[in-house]
C-alpha cells in the first residue's frame, strides 16, 4: 500500500503534475485498514492527469484487486489512460465504472465481474460495436452488468454475435435497456449456439412474454446441460479411480501369483537336482559294493561263511535297489503331477486372461450405446428447439397481422367518418382499397398455413427418423446379444478343447506307467538270472569245501574284516535313509503349497465370475434406462404434438380456414 503512494507521488513529480489531495486521503485510508485490497475513489473529482498518472501505477501493482471509480465524473481520454494501465495488471478482479458518460473499450481485462450500469452504451454505436468484440474474444469475464444503458435492438445484434463467440459469461444483466422484439429475437438465436450463459435478465425491455419464455426455458436447457456435464465427469472419474484400483489389485495378484510359481519351479528343480546326484551316489555305492562282492567271491571261493555272508549282501542290496527304483517311480510320478498342475495353471491364467478381455470388450460396447443414447438426446433437443422457435416465429406473424388488420380497420373508420361529405367516387375508392388489403391479408394466411403444413409434414418426418433410429438401436442391441452368445459358445468348446487335452496327458500317463511296469518285468527277468549264477556259484563251492580246510584262520580274519567294512556301509546307507525321509517331507510341504494356490485360483475365478455378473447387471440396468428415457421421449412428442394441434385449431387460423 505504501508503495503504491510512494509511486504515485514520484510519477506526479516527475510528471510536475500536482497530487490531488482527495486521491491521497483515500490511499492514507486505504493504508490504515489491515488486509484491505481495495482502490475507493467514489465521488471524487478525479483530472485527466490524475488519470494518466493512476493508469501508470496500476500497470506494475500487485496489492489491489478492487477498483471502484462510480460517480468521478471521468472524461473520455482518462477513461482510456485508466484502462490501458489495467490492460497490463492481473491481480484486479472487480471494477466498478458506474454513471461513465463516454464508451468502455479496453475494460475485458479483469478475470472476474465487470459493472457498466447507467452509462449509456447503447447511444455510442462504434464504442459498443468496439466493446462487443472485445467481450467475444474475452476468456476469462464471469459477470457482466449493462443496465440502464440505453441498448437498442441494433446494440442487441452486436450483442448477441459477442455471444455466440464467448464461452466463458455466465451471468449478463440487462435490465431497463430499449431492446425490443427484433433484439429479444437475436438474442434467442444467440441463446440456441450459447451454451454457457445460466442467468439473463431481461426485465424492462419491452419484449413479448412468448420471447421472454423461450429465452428462460435455453437458460434452463444450458443449466441442466451443465449440471449433467458435470454429473458425467464426476461419474467418469469415479468410473476411471474403480478400473484403476481393480487392474492394479489384478496385477498384484498376477505378480504374487506368478512368484509362487517360480518358487516352486526353482524348488522342483532344486530337489530333482539333489535327487539325481543322490541317485548318482547310490549308483556308484552299488558298483562298488558290487566290485567288492565279486572281489570277495574270488578271495573266498573256497569258504562257506563268506559265500553266505556275500549271499546275504547280495540280497541286501538287491532290496535296496527295488526300494530305490520304487522311490524313483514315486519321485518321477510326483513330477509328473506337479507338471500337470502347472500346465492347469498356465491354462487357468490364460482363461483369467480371455475373461479380462471379454469385460474390456463389454465395456466398450456399453460406452458406445451410451454415446449413441446422448447423440439421440442431443438430436430430440434440437428438434424440440426448432419445434419452440418455428411456433414464436408463427405467434410473432399472426400478431403482425392482426396488428395490420386494425390499423387498417381504423384507417378506414377515420377516413369514412372524415369523407362523408365527399363524393361518391371517394367512397368507390376507399372501398375498392380495403378490397384489396383483404385480399392481400387472405393471401398471406393461406402462405401461412401452408407453412403450417410444411412443418407438420417436417414433424411427421422427424418422427418416422426417430423411429427408425429406434429401430436401429434395436438392432444393434440384438447384434451385440448375439456377439455375447457367440463368445459363451465359443468359450464352451475352449473348455471342451481343454478337457480334450487333459485326457490325452491321462492317457499318456497311463502309456509312460505301462511302460514302467515293463521296465519292473525286465528287472525280475536279470534277478532271475542272477539267481541262476549264484546256484552255479554254490556248486563250485560245494567242490573247492576240501580247499578250504587248511585256511580256515586266514579266512576267519578277514571275515571279521570285512564284517567292519560292511557295518560301516549299513551307517552309510541310514544316513542316506534319513536324507530322504527329509525328501519326503520337503515333498508333502511342496504339496500342501500347491493345493494352497489351487484353492487361491478357484477364488480368483469366482471372483471374476462375480464381477462379470455385477457388469451384466450394470448392462441390464443400463437397458431398462434407455428404454426409460425413449418412452419419456415419446410421451414428450407426442404432449407436443397434442398442444401444436390444440394451438393451431383455436388460434385465429382456424376461424379463416372456412373462408376459403
Amino acid at each position: 500500500m505504501e508503495d503504491f503512494r510512494r509511486s504515485y507521488l514520484r510519477l506526479c513529480k516527475e510528471g510536475g503534475i500536482d497530487a490531488q489531495e482527495s486521491v491521497l486521503a483515500q490511499l492514507h485510508d486505504a493504508r490504515t485498514v489491515t488486509g484491505s485490497c481495495r482502490l475507493d475513489l467514489r465521488g471524487q473529482s478525479i483530472t485527466v492527469d490524475t488519470c494518466s498518472v493512476l493508469g501508470r501505477v496500476l500497470q506494475s501493482d500487485a496489492v489491489f484487486t478492487e477498483v471502484l471509480l462510480s460517480d468521478c465524473m471521468l472524461s473520455e481520454e482518462g477513461v482510456k489512460l485508466l484502462l490501458n494501465g489495467l490492460c497490463s495488471n492481473t491481480t484486479v478482479k472487480v471494477l466498478d465504472l458506474k454513471k461513465i458518460l463516454q464508451m468502455l473499450t479496453y475494460c475485458l481485462c479483469l478475470s472476474w465481474r465487470l459493472v457498466l450500469e447507467w452509462n449509456a452504451l447503447g447511444m455510442w454505436e462504434e464504442g459498443f460495436g468496439v466493446f462487443c468484440e472485445g467481450l467475444a474474444s474475452n476468456t476469462s469475464l464471469a459477470q457482466l452488468d449493462l443496465r440502464n444503458n440505453q441498448i437498442n435492438h441494433q446494440g442487441a445484434a452486436e450483442l448477441c454475435i459477442a455471444l455466440k463467440r464467448n464461452s466463458t459469461l455466465q451471468e449478463l444483466d440487462l435490465r431497463w435497456n430499449n431492446i425490443g422484439l427484433l433484439g429479444g429475437r437475436s438474442i434467442l438465436e444467440a441463446m440456441q449456439q450459447n451454451r454457457t450463459l445460466n442467468k439473463l435478465e431481461m426485465a424492462g425491455n419491452n419484449i413479448p412474454s412468448d420471447t421472454l419464455r423461450a429465452i428462460e426455458q435455453s437458460m434452463n436447457h444450458n443449466a441442466d446441460r451443465q449440471s449433467t456435464l458435470r454429473e458425467s465427469r464426476s461419474r467418469t472419474q469415479v468410473l476411471s479411480k474403480e478400473i484403476q484400483l481393480l487392474k492394479e489389485e489384478k496385477s498384484r495378484q498376477f505378480l504374487s501369483l506368478m512368484e509362487t510359481i517360480d518358487r516352486q519351479k526353482d524348488e522342483m528343480g532344486r530337489s530333482s537336482r539333489n535327487s539325481s546326484i543322490r541317485l548318482g551316489q547310490l549308483q556308484e555305492v552299488l558298483s562298488e559294493q558290487k566290485s567288492s562282492v565279486n572281489s570277495l567271491t574270488a578271495k573266498l571261493q573256497m569258504t562257506e561263511a563268506a559265500l553266505a555272508l556275500s549271499e546275504q549282501k547280495a540280497h541286501d542290496l538287491g532290496e535296496l535297489l527295488t526300494r530305490f527304483k520304487l522311490e524313483k517311480a514315486e519321485l518321477r510320478d510326483r513330477q509328473s503331477r506337479e507338471i500337470q498342475k502347472e500346465q492347469e495353471e498356465a491354462k487357468l491364467l490364460k482363461e483369467v486372461n480371455s475373461v479380462s478381455e471379454k469385460n474390456l470388450q463389454l465395456r466398450n460396447k456399453l460406452e458406445e450405446t451410451e454415446r449413441r443414447c446422448k447423440t439421440q438426446q442431443d438430436q430430440i433437443f434440437e428438434l424440440k428447439q426448432e419445434l419452440t422457435n418455428t411456433t414464436a416465429e408463427l405467434k410473432l406473424r399472426l400478431a403482425q397481422t392482426e396488428e395490420r388488420l386494425e390499423m387498417e380497420k381504423r384507417r378506414s373508420k377515420q377516413a369514412l367518418e372524415d369523407m362523408d361529405g365527399l363524393r361518391q367516387k371517394e367512397v368507390d375508392h376507399l372501398t375498392r382499397h380495403q378490397e384489396e388489403s383483404e385480399r392481400a391479408l387472405q393471401e398471406r394466411i393461406l402462405k401461412l398455413e401452408g407453412q403450417r403444413i410444411q412443418l407438420e409434414e417436417e414433424l411427421s418426418r422427424v418422427k418416422a427418423s426417430l423411429v427408425t433410429e429406434r429401430a436401429q438401436a434395436e438392432e444393434e442391441l440384438g447384434k451385440v446379444r448375439a456377439q455375447v452368445r457367440l463368445e459363451e459358445q465359443q468359450h464352451l468348446t475352449s473348455l471342451e478343447e481343454k478337457l480334450r487335452a487333459v485326457r490325452q496327458s491321462r492317457d499318456e500317463s497311463q502309456n509312460h506307467c505301462t511302460h514302467q511296469k515293463q521296465t519292473i518285468a525286465e528287472l525280475h527277468a536279470k534277478v532271475g538270472q542272477q539267481s541262476i549264477e549264484m546256484d552255479t556259484l554254490r556248486r563250485r563251492i560245494d567242490e573247492l569245501q576240501q580247499d578250504l580246510a587248511g585256511k580256515e584262520q586266514e579266512k576267519v580274519a578277514e571275515v571279521t574284516r570285512v564284517r567292519v567294512e560292511l557295518q560301516e556301509q549299513i551307517g552309510h546307507l541310514q544316513a542316506e535313509r534319513t536324507a530322504q525321509s527329509g525328501l519326503k517331507e520337503k515333498i508333502a510341504a511342496l504339496e500342501r503349497e500347491m493345493k494352497v494356490l489351487s484353492t487361491a485360483h478357484r477364488e480368483a475365478l469366482l471372483d471374476k465370475e462375480s464381477e462379470i455378473s455385477s457388469l451384466l447387471e450394470r448392462l441390464r440396468i443400463r437397458e431398462g434406462e434407455i428404454q426409460r428415457i425413449r418412452e419419456d421421449e415419446a410421451q414428450r412428442a407426442s404432449f407436443l404434438q397434442n398442444a401444436i394441434l390444440t394451438y393451431v385449431q383455436g388460434s385465429p387460423l382456424a376461424h379463416f380456414s372456412p373462408k376459403k
